[in-house]
């Protein structure tokens, strides 16, 4: 009898997961060595603080001194002339906390600054790195670290000098508040620190809009006794709008994200979230416009 031999037909092995795991594998690298990057150019920031805290030291000294000298200049103000009840300690603490993680944020492009005039950043961008953004996370992290300890030191000094605490799910919502308003800042101060010439130009940039931004904010008056014009300056400052949520969470314990206005500007009133929502946004679009340039500096 003659049999039919049917070829045997052999599936070939599915490579679908073999193919998923080092691609997998590559991203959990890649993640590794730029946290590793980012932890390691963090910590030099923080041996050179070491080095000279003076700095640290001068950035907590300040807004406890603004906190004792103005509290005591409007000491004697009549009551009421801040809102029922409310001393004019409690109503400048926010304004303190936010103006001094302003100011720090602002300065974060110094260092970057100074290690390009010094040629280190050049070391840095020849050096078998696996993300270049590692640069500025790691000036980012340093920053944002620095604005958390100097607003627990103002909190804690405000709250000697008669303003109260905000309980802590305030003091949790303040962290946030600070760490976008800080987010925001210090990437438009990296972009100028890659965009201009040299540290001169960047401190020069910093003095001018350092001290008439805090004036043009509610963080020594409410937007009530301001010029008209003054008033629109301030409702597009951002920085009102990181100060306004913090001043909430200080005079009112019981507090929400969306039954209440947290600020009044002269076009509408905002609740907790929609302030919330402004700082995103505020943070998205500085992103978005130093995107280009941080591309082209680190590339």
């Amino acid at each position: 009898m003659s049999q039919i031999l049917t070829p045997v037909q052999f599936q070939s092995p599915d490579n679908s997961d073999t193919s998923i795991k080092p691609a997998r594998e590559s991203i959990k690298d890649e993640v590794a060595n730029f946290t590793q990057e980012t932890l390691a150019m963090t910590k030099r920031l923080f041996i050179q603080l070491q080095r000279r805290p003076s700095s640290l030291v001068a950035g907590i000294i300040q807004p406890f001194m603004w906190l004792l000298l103005f509290g005591a200049l409007f000491e004697g103000a009549p009551k009421g002339l801040f809102g029922n009840d409310l001393n004019y300690a409690k109503f400048l603490a926010p304004g303190i906390i936010v103006f001094t993680a302003f100011s720090g944020a602002l300065n974060a492009g110094l260092p970057v600054m100074f290690d390009r005039e010094f040629g280190f950043l050049n070391r840095l961008l020849v050096a078998p790195l696996s993300s270049r953004y590692s640069i500025v996370a790691a000036s980012t992290l340093y920053i944002i670290t620095l604005s958390f300890i100097q607003t627990a030191v103002i909190i804690v000094s405000s709250a000697f000098l008669g303003a109260g605490w905000p309980g802590l799910d305030g003091l949790l919502a303040i962290a946030l508040i600070v760490l976008l308003i800080v987010l925001g800042v210090t990437a438009l101060s990296l972009g100028l620190a890659f965009a201009l010439p040299g540290h001169i130009e960047l401190i020069a940039v910093i003095f001018v809009t350092n001290l008439p931004l805090l004036f043009a904010s509610t963080a020594l008056a409410p937007l009530s006794f301001m010029a008209d014009w003054l008033k629109v300056v301030a409702s597009v400052n951002p920085l009102t709008y990181a100060i306004e949520p913090i001043r909430y969470l200080y005079l009112h314990s019981n507090w929400s994200l969306t039954n209440n206005i947290v600020l009044e500007t002269p076009w509408f009133g905002l609740n907790f979230l929609s302030v919330l929502l402004v700082l995103v946004i505020f943070d998205l679009a500085v992103l978005l416009l130093i995107q280009p340039l941080l591309r082209r500096r680190l590339a």
